[in-house]
């Protein structure tokens, strides 16, 4: 990290880290802004209620508020994937359920996982994804099989193929030794 001092905007400090995203080098904006930044004096009065806001700024407010857009009944509706529990295959659709109501897409359940693991959902079965927010309980079976549990009472069968990624569904594991053991 290298702080450029010469980066001051009317007594407001501003940062920037490198960051790696993707394999391409970003500056992101980190700043500790003690007043709203005005827009620089070369550019003119600005009216009393408008504030100025750099495009990095912008780029990090849209990255603390995820949403993604889904076509449903001739809408398409803007989503946050943190509300989504669950996504079920269903032929050649997927039946995605969220906190609210559910939805039907046309769309394979590997095009939806590969947009949804980002954000913490995993793969336990070859037909359902779930949010790792949501699970509340495993249940191992004697077949070497897994009951997971999500809030609302949801139950879903683990298969052994996908045994594997329960693992993505906490940070640490205590008190489970030989939990997972093959």
């Amino acid at each position: 990290m290298h702080r450029r001092d010469d980066d001051v905007l009317r007594g407001t400090r501003l940062q920037f880290v490198n960051a790696h995203v993707a394999d391409q080098s970003i500056d992101t904006l980190v700043s500790s802004v003690s007043e709203p930044l005005q827009a620089p004096a070369n550019r003119g009065p600005v009216d009393a209620g408008l504030i100025a806001t750099p495009p990095l700024v912008q780029m990090l407010a849209r990255q603390m508020c995820v949403r993604i857009a889904i076509k449903t009944k001739g809408r398409i509706l803007l989503i946050d994937p943190a509300d989504i529990i669950t996504v079920e295959a269903k032929g050649n659709y997927v039946l995605l359920r969220h906190t609210l109501c559910s939805h039907m897409l046309r769309e394979s359940i590997s095009n939806i996982e590969e947009k949804l693991i980002p954000h913490g959902f995993v793969r336990i079965h070859r037909s359902v994804l779930v949010n790792s927010a949501f699970v509340v309980e495993l249940q191992p079976w004697s077949t070497g099989e897994y009951i997971l549990l999500v809030k609302g009472g949801g139950r879903y069968r683990v298969t052994r193929t996908y045994k594997k990624n329960l693992q993505l569904l906490a940070e640490s594991w205590i008190g489970t030794n030989g939990f997972f053991v093959e």
